[in-house]
């Protein structure tokens, strides 16, 4: 049966009527047209659909939606702050991190949750972190690459 649940996306409030079982990604896309996380697996292996819940990076193509109210939310539209990118998106631009894109919402997402809690990450620390986001195309050197350089330009003064 269909409820009101209110989620926090992004840093608004956004009450949406949907089943408390459905996942987090279907609401996201399809209610709130946030079409950034995207839907690979359907099953939390790829990573493509990663947001973050509470800083955390967690894959929401498995995630209810009745388990996010209460909770922050942030997607990749959430990250440009006053028409500037995030320095991981800048990074990934910068360092040609992605290929056909399909992985780079979710790459960018964990991406940030690892800078969030380790600003300082070695290139292992960023591949370990990224371990369970697939990139069929195979760019990883630039996606550990983008991350660092991210984590350097935040040390210079960036958020």
């Amino acid at each position: 049966m269909s409820q009101t649940i209110e989620l926090r996306v992004n840093g608004a409030n956004r009450p949406v009527d949907v089943e408390a079982a459905e996942s987090l990604l279907n609401v996201l896309r399809d209610v709130r047209h946030l079409t950034g996380a995207k839907y690979g697996c359907g099953e939390g292996q790829c990573g493509a659909c990663t947001v973050l819940i509470d800083g955390r990076a967690t894959r929401s193509c498995i995630t209810s939606v009745g388990d996010c109210q209460g909770k922050s939310i942030t997607t990749i539209e959430g990250l440009e702050q006053d028409g500037n990118l995030h320095p991981l998106q800048t990074a990934f631009i910068e360092c040609d991190a992605m290929q056909c894109g399909y992985c780079t919402p979710g790459m960018i997402m964990s991406g940030v949750a690892l800078l969030e809690r380790n600003p300082d990450p070695t290139a292992e620390d960023v591949t370990r972190s990224l371990g369970g986001n697939i990139c069929r195309c195979g760019t990883y050197a630039r996606i550990v690459q983008a991350v660092c350089q991210a984590a350097a330009a935040r040390k210079g003064g960036g958020r």
